[in-house]
């Protein structure tokens, strides 16, 4: 490994690297590297010339550098991916997330068919900054793992992760989903494709906690499946035991599955995709056909928002609730339009929430800070004219780790309300 440069910091601007928070801004930068090119390594040192970290740079970004190491003797090279991925692993085993390496192991052929099925076999991986791989997301399914490379210094070092990711997982297929609009921000061109071994299926079956799912790894959002929302699906069988349920937002189906193993009256998914309610319908069926064949299973495809005008215009109303929406802050500049997002469809949930019924609603925007979030639940109830309390909270699995330098990694917000 070569350094291709060093970042001179300004005065007073080396505060967050000594807490070990991996970013540099374009802001606290004196002096940028001269000849380092797009995720290249180089040094970070204070404005006296004190070593700080050592990094991937970023020309393009306004996140200039992402730090790999903190110790001025480690190398940036294909040994240190293999100990990354490895420590990540074992960070994972610790939480009790363990991941069966074993190459002979084909998914436990020694079990009955319906086991291995039901065997629990996804997780993730590598969770980007708080795992010391910035820009770096690894989702495994059953065997095949899928890589997002989504800041320069991954980019750069992309064969050599994707050598270790097989190395230390075993994966019969290595697929790669960096086809997400942040790569834009670091000056890269979205791109999809096999990166090794085999050709992963069509549709990929994992297991989660005896429940059964298809994983759409080329085409579907982020890496196929929200792996982040595993114990909020455990959770939701208990909450929606006996009620009338919607699942607003509802992808491929992950909640109406869960609520329907729990023991729901009924389910109805609405989203606008057509090609994700097909795959929710299979899933469903997989795991509960009488409620597909019975009709305890229905689904509406259109806008979300619309569609739950028309409920309340209708005065519908449902046992549970479950608002699980995309993103909907990707800037501080979209702050304010997300704020309103939020709170207008958790308004139209209390309006069609039932006497004693909950609510389990959710934000996966970093930006939006969790009191943030509960003040604008709250504010939804009161312009609904309903009291309501939170019973839980909800976060992202073990699989999903926060490192103590970097909050931001804590993204997700899951709020379980009981509405009088």
């Amino acid at each position: 490994m070569s350094v291709a440069g060093t970042i001179l910091l300004l005065p007073g601007r080396d505060k967050s690297l000594r807490r070990r928070h991996p970013w540099i801004f374009s802001g606290a930068i004196a002096e940028e590297p001269r000849s380092a090119g797009l995720g290249d390594t180089v040094d970070v040192v204070s404005f006296d010339g004190e070593f700080l970290a050592r990094a991937a740079w970023s020309p393009h970004s306004s996140i200039r550098a992402r730090v790999w190491s903190f110790d001025e003797s480690e190398p940036i090279d294909s040994a240190f991916f293999r100990r990354r991925v490895e420590r990540a692993l074992e960070r994972r085993d610790a939480a009790g997330r363990r991941l069966n390496r074993d190459p002979s192991h084909e998914a436990s052929q020694d079990l009955p068919e319906d086991l291995r099925q039901r065997s629990d076999n996804a997780m993730r991986v590598v969770h980007g900054e708080s795992d010391g791989l910035p820009g770096l997301i690894v989702d495994f399914y059953a065997g095949v793992a899928v890589c997002q490379f989504l800041a320069a210094g991954a980019e750069r070092w992309r064969r050599e992760i994707t050598e270790a990711v097989g190395e230390r997982t075993h994966a019969t297929s290595i697929y790669e989903r960096s086809d997400a609009d942040v790569r834009d921000k670091e000056g890269l061109e979205p791109r999809s494709g096999l990166l090794a071994g085999r050709e992963p299926d069509e549709l990929v079956e994992i297991g989660e906690a005896g429940r059964r799912y298809l994983v759409d790894v080329r085409e579907g959002h982020k890496t196929g499946f929200y792996l982040d929302q595993r114990p909020a699906r455990d959770a939701a069988g208990a909450w929606c035991r006996g009620r009338e349920v919607l699942n607003a937002f509802s992808y491929t189906g992950g909640f109406s599955v869960a609520a329907l193993a729990g023991g729901a009256a009924g389910v109805l998914d609405v989203d606008t995709s057509a090609p994700a309610l097909a795959l929710a319908l299979r899933n469903v069926a997989a795991n509960d056909a009488d409620a597909t064949e019975s009709g305890r299973y229905q689904q509406v495809e259109g806008d979300v928002f619309s569609v739950l005008r028309r409920m309340r215009d209708s005065r519908r109303s449902f046992g549970a609730i479950i608002l699980d929406p995309p993103k909907f802050a990707d800037s501080r500049a979209h702050l304010d339009k997300a704020a309103r997002g939020y709170k207008d469809i958790n308004l139209l949930a209390f309006k069609l929430l039932a006497p004693g019924g909950v609510l389990m609603t959710f934000s996966c925007s970093g930006l939006l800070a969790p009191d943030l979030f509960q003040k604008i639940v709250a504010d939804a109830a009161v312009d609904a004219r309903r009291e309501a309390a939170i019973v839980a909270r909800l976060s992202q699995g073990p699989d999903h780790p926060v490192a103590l330098a970097f909050p931001e990694g804590a993204y997700l917000k899951g709020l379980v309300c009981v509405a009088a």
